[in-house]
């Protein structure tokens, strides 16, 4: 009776073990062949296309599966043998008749022999509790055709129970997600949480960024353990932050079915699997079920050389202005991303210096280990006869999408050896500031190269005695942005002498909200308020703007507004314009300020009355539900009606993240004496100064100088005309994302988002003693092209989709002062001319064998010019300044 229990216990322990194995996971049943239908199917559209016009191409086959062993102490414990055969491979767009590609040809001619013997040899899979331990093929395989037997492998790795784990299959290691239902099983991948090699990169600020979104679903109906059908999902969508048009998705299909079942090879037996392997077939080698990297050969692509001398012409001084150069500017980029230094040097060292400086715009963008090393060995810093190269050179490395601490550390070591240029060498230090603030922004803050740039800029800060070095680690520190140079900042901000006090004020207006702490704000409100000293009124005036941005308290405000009529005359008109202004925007100052306004004290008509020429206004140059561009303007006057400081800002907005795009100020000072007026308080001592600084793309650029000193003034007003002085003038590579996807039926996906620019910004001051007039001009011209490229790629089939937007823009500012008479007279004009806007769109399907499908979309439309508006006094002003012609009068003569 004891042995009977004994034996029954025995019996329902074995029962109960055989059980829960065969819960884990599929079992297939002893000698037995599965015979199974397999397709995979990939299309690609944009991103709100319909499935039906999508490009793409289906592969489909017959599947055998067969047990070959199963471990004598587990049922859960299995190797499988899975055979492709049959294999076809057509259109998923059944529209395309007589164009496909693949009419009248058959699959050996389209995979080719040699791919086709390859993908229908049978490769081996080891399961264990239902997942994958090991994936067993021939080693020498083409690696395209390995990975399409992964993406079939990786569908019968399962588990018939709901929960969450992780996940080793041709798309990496991933978190899974099963919901187990009766006789379905449905398996999540989340696809942005796989850890799988691929290379890649993208823009670090978000508007200028890539937003991807990507999901997959596998559904399994189960019968008997084994699976009658699987039908998996996987998609692909992105597209461009602040451009929407930019947009496309992949949509990668898998389906196995089972047709029928029949008798197959008796199990073989043996307890461990090597000698089971190996006895199959001793070519057999354990490969990773991962997907892995290949590169499809090009056959007759153009060489570098061949390449350049193609599109040379396109990038001469006087097409900059076109789209098409930037457009082959982007294509040259590609190119130079696969070639060598010594091929890059080559076509260095063979350019004339006209396209030289577009050469080199172009090199240092592609942001290779290659093309770094040719433009470092080509440029001599202890040379003056290539200064421009040597610029053009650094504001592409401040641009750089994606610098990498190599860049950081090449500049670094520049900075410590001799220039025949103090200008490059002050470039050289500003734009190690970009670099180290871009850096930072994708956690490469403790870099070795980090870490020593920071030690360079602040304690190269702390121990300049000269003004111009002072003055160029502020504009490294304005770039850098560090958390730990704001004491510092405001030290400078404080005690310093006028430029140098200005600069370490708006380098703190650069920061973000979190770092205007309430001790930064008390600092701030002492310069506004000269509670220690006198401060020109520039400094002044940006003290108080950065209180006002960034949540002032009731007291900041109420101070603030209480000093209005006790300022001098054209900062009155100012700071109230300044006031006015967030009111009118509904800026988050807004807010405490209508409390403040609430008290009489504060707000009166002889406040509010301040009468002047300074203003400040902001508007929006586009609007939609998702973005917003916007525009301000800000001048200054001087008590005695010449510019102190015009100031335009452009900033893209997108949710909460912003870019700032450019701002241009103009600030001119010291010249009053050329009309016999008083200086107003705390700038009766000031030389006379012009001159230009520019932020572009948030990197602050090197300051351009006008004139400096009243001897320079007269100078360049006797013998110099009126020409703009250029402020930035290139190519800049200003979207960058490139991004390598494996899709989980083992196709390669590349998804490739471009965006450039030929920018050209210059600005002019002129001043006529004999009219008794002044003018600035700020002008802005630029091209821009953004592409967009997503390929599947099968090695042996391609399918792609190109998207593209352009347009030629120019922005125009213009300031008129007549100070014949007093008050005198200000007209602002802010000009946006005509504009074309075009997109392209091409879809496409290749065979290896050259023989392709195209199909080409344009649309064009023309983008109206508009004058900005600005305050209502300034129209009114205007009317005066530019009274209108007779009707007899030319057409001409006015400014437009």
């Amino acid at each position: 009776m004891i042995l009977l229990a004994v034996l029954f216990l025995c019996f329902i322990s074995s029962y109960s073990a055989s059980v829960k194995g065969h819960t884990t996971g599929l079992s297939l049943n002893n000698d037995r062949l599965y015979k199974l239908t397999y397709s995979t199917e990939v299309f690609i559209n944009q991103g709100k296309g319909k499935l039906q016009d999508s490009v793409g191409y289906r592969i489909s086959s017959n599947v055998d599966v067969v047990l070959l062993w199963r471990n004598p102490d587990g049922d859960d414990d299995q190797l499988i043998q899975i055979t492709i055969k049959d294999v076809n491979v057509d259109n998923v767009n059944q529209k395309r008749g007589d164009k496909s590609i693949f009419k009248g040809k058959n699959p050996t001619k389209i995979i080719r022999k040699e791919n086709l013997e390859a993908l229908q040899r049978p490769v081996l899979l080891h399961l264990v509790h239902g997942k994958v331990k090991n994936f067993y093929s021939y080693e020498n395989d083409p690696v395209a055709i390995e990975n399409l037997k992964r993406g079939l492998a990786s569908l019968f790795q399962m588990q018939l129970s709901s929960g969450t784990t992780n996940e080793v299959d041709i798309s990496g290691d991933c978190k899974v997600t099963y919901q187990g239902h009766q006789d379905k099983v449905t398996k999540i991948k989340a696809l942005d949480s796989c850890k799988i090699e691929r290379s890649g990169f993208t823009t670090a600020n978000q508007v200028l960024g890539v937003s991807s979104k990507a999901t997959s679903v596998t559904t399994y109906k189960i019968e008997d353990s084994f699976v009658i059908a699987v039908v998996a999902e996987e998609t692909h969508a992105f597209g461009l932050n602040f451009l929407r048009n930019i947009a496309g998705k992949i949509v990668s299909k898998q389906k196995l079915e089972l047709k029928t079942t029949e008798a197959g090879p008796r199990l073989m037996s043996g307890k461990h699997v090597a000698s089971i392997i190996k006895a199959v077939d001793s070519n057999y080698k354990a490969l990773p079920i991962v997907g892995q990297v290949f590169q499809s050969e090009c056959k007759g692509c153009p060489s570098l050389s061949e390449h350049w001398q193609s599109i040379r012409k396109q990038l001469q001084p006087d097409n900059l202005s076109k789209a098409e150069a930037v457009r082959n500017f982007l294509v040259f980029i590609q190119h130079l991303r696969t070639a060598n230094k010594e091929e890059i040097l080559q076509i260095l060292k063979a350019e004339n210096k006209d396209i030289l400086p577009q050469l080199v715009d172009a090199v240092t963008s592609a942001q290779t280990p290659d093309s770094l090393d040719a433009i470092l060995d080509f440029l001599d810093f202890k040379s003056d006869s290539n200064i421009i190269l040597q610029e053009r050179f650094l504001y592409a490395c401040g641009f750089a999408s994606h610098p990498n601490e190599e860049l950081l550390r090449a500049l670094i070591s520049k900075f410590k050896g001799s220039f025949a240029s103090n200008d490059i060498r002050e470039t050289v230090m500003i734009i190690i500031g970009a670099l180290v603030r871009k850096l930072c922004q994708t956690d490469g803050c403790k870099l070795q190269a980090v870490v020593e740039a920071k030690k360079l800029i602040l304690g190269g800060l702390e121990k300049a005695e000269k003004k111009e070095d002072i003055m160029m680690y502020l504009l490294a520190l304005k770039n850098a942005l560090l958390p730990e140079a704001i004491p510092l900042l405001l030290k400078y901000a404080e005690t310093g002498e006028g430029p140098v006090s200005h600069l370490a004020t708006t380098s703190l207006q650069r920061y973000d909200v979190p770092f205007i702490t309430d001790e930064v704000k008390k600092t701030l409100n002492r310069i506004y308020h000269q509670n220690r000293k006198v401060h020109e009124k520039t400094v002044r005036t940006t003290a108080a703007a950065i209180v006002l941005q960034n949540n002032p308290s009731y007291m900041d405000v109420k101070n603030i507004l209480l000093s209005i009529g006790e300022l001098p005359k054209e900062m009155n008109k100012y700071m109230l314009s300044i006031v006015q202004d967030i009111l009118r925007f509904e800026m988050p100052a807004s807010k405490v300020i209508r409390r403040v306004l609430k008290e009489m004290v504060a707000h009166n008509y002889d406040r509010f009355a301040k009468s002047g020429s300074s203003s400040a206004y902001t508007g929006y140059i586009e609007r939609t539900p998702h973005s917003a561009s916007t525009y301000g303007l800000d001048i200054l006057y001087s008590g005695s009606g010449i510019l102190r400081r015009s100031n335009l800002n452009i900033v893209q907005h997108i949710g909460k993240a912003h870019l700032h795009g450019s701002q241009v100020v103009i600030e001119a000072q010291g010249l009053e004496a050329l009309i016999a007026a008083t200086p107003d308080e705390g700038e009766e001592n000031l030389d006379s100064y012009a001159g230009l600084s520019a932020i572009l793309f948030d990197v602050q650029l090197r300051p351009v100088t006008f004139f400096n000193g009243y001897s320079d003034l007269m100078s360049k007003m006797l013998s110099a005309s009126s020409d703009p002085v250029s402020v930035v003038k290139g190519l800049i590579l200003l979207i960058d994302h490139s991004q390598e996807l494996q899709l989980q039926s083992g196709l390669k996906a590349n998804m490739d988002i471009q965006g450039a620019l030929a920018i050209d910004i210059s600005g002019a001051m002129e001043f006529s003693l004999w009219y008794r007039e002044s003018k600035t001009r700020v002008k802005n011209l630029l091209a821009v092209v953004i592409t967009g490229d997503i390929t599947v790629d099968s090695s042996f089939v391609k399918a792609g989709l190109e998207i593209s937007a352009e347009t030629e823009a120019s922005l125009e500012f213009i300031s008129t002062v007549q100070f014949s008479q007093y008050p005198f007279l200000v007209c602002l004009q802010m000009d946006k001319a005509e504009a074309p806007f075009r997109q392209f769109e091409t879809k496409y399907e290749r065979l290896s064998t050259g023989r392709g499908y195209v199909l080409r979309k344009r649309k064009e439309r023309l983008i109206a010019g508009s004058e900005f508006p600005l305050h209502q006094e300034n129209a009114e002003m205007c009317k005066v300044v530019f009274p209108p012609q007779p009707e007899s009068a030319s057409s001409s003569g006015g400014w437009f």
